[in-house]
């Protein structure tokens, strides 16, 4: 049975998470939308992806001594309210360049305020409850993107309504925390990327972590642009980038528990084929209908948003419990270089050929993951199952900070604190 009182600060917590995530997925869907309505080319529209993703592993290494130079409330105060001038901004000036600085900008504050409420939240959990913090937490994740995404299904993407809506989602995620009477967090810890640490301690984590970035980073910028080259309509675009997204959480722990019971890369091997084979009937079959359209991208991301889990859940296996946090922030940083490239190769294919090309790139990702993955599993021994960690689920859609590391049950409390 939960007790409610002793969550109420994790809760207060929430609510403003839940509005800060809402407005982030309907900003990053209604900018494609827009962009493709006012012309903007796929090649624009691909590098506002790029900037997204490169402002957001800056703000994962520098955001941090922001936070301890102003303190986590002003701090997240100052993320927050520059990620809602950022918001209308884009609505004021309709321009490609513009959009893509701006884009940029947005990625790194929300790297800042997503660490800050997440080393907030650890800060708030004790070793007994956790798991159902980190349960929470990503359950409103999912849900908040939904949410902020089918948003656009209800109102005009020409108008400058949105950008209102998103600016006002943005201001209202500050109000629980600027309210909030809990202690201040301990400062945010330096984010280092150990490439060398990391590729000894697991090739196929190192490797897969870097190609599910480009794939995840090629289909989150460039869906949306997809489905309206196709014709399919705003609220069905809408309703199939939410899809995608849950139905990989539906599927994330049915994988990961397969995955505890044999070699996690023969399960990483498996899925990233199936997401393969799904991308190469979608580029063959060119579906116009909107329900087809969207059950073959939901297929594709129940496959494809399971891999990141299980590549960190892999690399973890190698690694001592004492470095859970370090090992995942540094594989964090990996996946974001690769959401800076997917998106410029997504953009080359589907302006040198269809729409349908953006999952030529992901399927060259995932064969390239699957290759390697074969390749490793012949010259290392897997980890014993009894050595192993449990699976977990990460919510890579967006791209989680590394406080989210340490957040995970997984994670010493001892390493947690210093």
């Amino acid at each position: 049975m939960l007790n409610f009182a002793a969550y109420k600060p994790i809760f207060s917590l929430l609510r403003g998470t839940a509005f800060l995530l809402a407005a982030s997925g309907l900003h990053g869907l209604l900018l494609p939308l827009r962009g493709q309505l006012e012309g903007f080319s796929t090649a624009s529209l691909g590098l506002m992806g790029t900037a997204w993703a490169g402002g957001f592993v800056a703000g994962c290494i520098f955001a941090p001594r922001i936070v301890r130079r102003a303190g986590h409330v002003r701090a997240f105060g100052a993320f927050a309210a520059s990620a809602a001038i950022i918001a209308l901004l884009t609505g004021l000036m309709i321009d490609p360049f513009i959009w893509i600085v701006l884009r940029a900008c947005t990625g790194f504050v929300m790297a800042g305020a997503f660490m800050v409420i997440e080393s907030w939240l650890n800060e708030r959990a004790s070793n007994e409850n956790r798991g159902t913090v980190f349960g929470l937490y990503m359950m409103v994740t999912y849900a908040s993107i939904m949410v902020g995404q089918m948003m656009v299904a209800a109102s005009d993407v020409g108008s400058a309504s949105l950008f209102m809506v998103t600016g006002i989602l943005f201001c209202l995620s500050l109000l629980p925390t600027a309210v909030s009477t809990a202690a201040h967090p301990t400062p945010l810890q330096d984010v280092s990327l150990d490439i060398r640490g990391l590729y000894a301690n697991s090739p196929v984590a190192w490797a897969a972590c870097l190609l599910i970035g480009v794939a995840n980073g090629a289909w989150g910028t460039l869906g949306a642009v997809y489905g309206a080259r196709i014709g399919i309509s705003t609220a069905e675009i809408a309703l199939m980038m939410s899809l995608v997204v849950i139905a990989g959480a539906a599927l994330q722990m049915p994988v990961g528990r397969l995955s505890d019971r044999t070699d996690r890369r023969y399960v990483l091997a498996a899925a990233a084929l199936a997401c393969a084979v799904v991308g190469v009937v979608i580029f063959f079959a060119a579906p116009r209908s909107g329900a087809f359209v969207i059950a073959l991208t939901a297929a594709y991301g129940a496959f494809a948003y399971t891999l990141y889990s299980l590549a960190v859940a892999h690399a973890n296996d190698h690694a001592k419990p004492e470095e859970f946090a370090k090992v995942s922030g540094g594989l964090l940083l990996l996946y974001g270089f690769g959401t800076m490239i997917g998106p410029v190769i997504g953009s080359v294919l589907m302006d040198s050929m269809r729409p349908e090309s953006l999952f030529l790139a992901t399927a060259l990702a995932h064969f390239l993951l699957v290759g390697y993955t074969m390749l490793r599993i012949r010259r290392r021994a897997p980890v014993p199952l009894e050595e192993r960690e449990a699976f977990k689920t990460m919510p890579s859609e967006r791209g989680v900070t590394p406080e989210a590391a340490r957040l995970d049950p997984r994670t010493p409390q001892e390493e947690t604190a210093g």
